[in-house]
């Protein structure tokens, strides 16, 4: 059960060159056609300055249904991991359908007693957030390893998978807040307004989802937060009912500001004059509460991502298009 008192924020160690990074199947399986990108996605990694290895779990054509295995099959390789003190971080190969599965097995005194960086996005994201929750962990909502690093950064111009590179990179190794974050043409500022607070979020349908669980964030810890959500797939309607699922939870009532990532293959968003865009539900769902929000931000499928560290500080100028970690997410050591 999630403790009563909110806990302190609980940053990992910053890494160091040499340090081993360990890619793992926490969700879904690998696919043996992505085998390709998810071998880019080391060479990237170990570009950053870190060892690499694969967690056993990780083997192409491995699968348990939709997982990578059962959810007790990868519990248990994820709390070896959050035992082994070998291992400095761990970035999640694929998102999926399985974190809901182990939430319950999950060893959170490991956490406690030795926090490392968790990267991961989609499925990853519920980690995040029950984790958050529980411990006070910081979660990296960042890129995958197979279709992130490997596959999306593939795609993107040089210069900017460098900017990546270098961000990601100074997230995980450096005491220093990054300050504001590399704004895209795609920023839009939906409501003007200026906010600071912490950062919660992940994908819409998880963020909606665990507050029906005993791993639900308590509401406090949304008072004054900075909320950044996105979605795949589904109907545009589901989005909108997931958005109203927040507002009966009050949690729309308690966060200062909102940030809105990049809709990915949504039905019925936009496309027609009788459909709304995204823009207009998030507007229609918040109603007359005056917080500022910033759309069309890189915040999960929609392609490479910016890092958002949950549970950091955060400034938000939706007006300047502007988003600030005032915070670093690691700390020199422990």
């Amino acid at each position: 059960m999630i403790p009563t008192e909110l806990p302190q924020l609980l940053r990992p160690r910053a890494l160091q060159p040499g340090d081993l990074v360990v890619i793992a199947s926490l969700s879904g399986p690998l696919h043996a056609q992505y085998e390709p990108d998810l071998e880019h996605a080391v060479v990237v990694l170990e570009r950053m300055g870190f060892r690499v290895r694969r967690a056993p779990l990780l083997e192409a054509g491995r699968h348990r249904w939709w997982s990578a295995a059962t959810p007790a099959e990868i519990a248990k390789e994820f709390n070896a991991l959050l035992r082994d003190p070998e291992v400095r971080a761990v970035i999640a190969h694929d998102g999926g359908q399985t974190v809901f599965g182990y939430l319950d097995l999950i060893d959170v005194e490991a956490i406690r007693a030795d926090p490392k960086p968790i990267l991961g996005y989609s499925d990853i994201s519920l980690l995040h957030l029950v984790l958050y929750a529980r411990t006070g962990l910081v979660g990296f909502h960042a890129d995958l390893a197979t279709p992130g690093l490997g596959g999306h950064w593939q795609a993107a111009p040089a210069a900017r998978q460098a900017e990546l590179e270098k961000l990601y990179s100074t997230l995980l190794t450096s005491t220093q807040p990054i300050g504001v974050l590399p704004a895209t043409p795609s920023w839009e500022c939906w409501r003007a307004g200026r906010a600071e607070g912490q950062l919660i979020g992940g994908v819409i349908n998880r963020v909606a989802l665990v507050q029906a669980t005993p791993y639900a964030l308590p509401l406090e810890r949304f008072d004054g937060a900075v909320l950044f959500w996105e979605e795949l797939g589904g109907q545009a309607a589901h989005v909108w009912s997931y958005l109203q699922v927040l507002r009966h939870a009050s949690i729309l009532d308690r966060i200062s500001g909102m940030v809105v990532g990049i809709p990915t293959a949504i039905e019925g968003l936009g496309s027609t004059d009788a459909s709304p865009t995204l823009r207009e539900m998030v507007l229609d769902v918040l109603g007359d509460r005056d917080i500022p929000v910033l759309g069309n931000v890189e915040v999960g499928h929609a392609g490479p991502n910016l890092p958002m560290p949950v549970g950091t500080r955060v400034a938000l100028d939706a007006q300047q298009r502007t988003l600030s970690l005032l915070e670093p997410a690691v700390v020199r050591s422990r």
